[in-house]
């Protein structure tokens, strides 16, 4: 689980939890592997499998720095929130769901919005149908 800086509540834009699954979702390239990924808010819980080769605390840093570095580069007005650049905050929890299977724990992940009471505001781009001229 990674907790936003100063616990803001800088993950409820669908836009916003949109660019941090992508960000994440990017780091596969390096052998990380994603399953249910789940945002309460101010935080983002997520099932992952590591590398080998990347102690935890390095997968951590890549984690972090990776996504807020996207979260930047979309999202320019979140400079005005964190002007030194620094996104995440220090916590982190490596079974922040408890001792439970991997089906209790993804159910778990999944329903954060629910557990949280996060009402999601869907600010996303929609597109408009094309019109054709006759």
């Amino acid at each position: 689980m990674f907790k936003c800086k100063y616990a803001y509540n800088c993950l409820q834009k669908q836009s916003i939890m949109d660019d941090c699954t992508n960000a994440l979702k990017e780091l596969e390239v390096y052998g990380f592997k994603f399953k249910e990924i789940g945002y309460g808010g101010n935080h983002v819980h997520f099932q992952s499998d590591i590398p080998k080769q990347y102690s935890v605390l390095v997968a951590e840093i890549m984690m972090k720095s990776h996504t807020s570095k996207r979260l930047f580069e979309k999202h320019p007005n979140l400079r005005k929130r964190y002007p030194r650049g620094s996104f995440w905050s220090g916590y982190e929890h490596h079974e922040s769901t408890g001792f439970q299977d991997l089906e209790s724990s993804a159910a778990y992940i999944r329903n954060q919005q629910m557990h949280h009471n996060v009402q999601v505001i869907n600010d996303t781009q929609k597109s408009l149908p094309s019109f054709t001229a006759s």
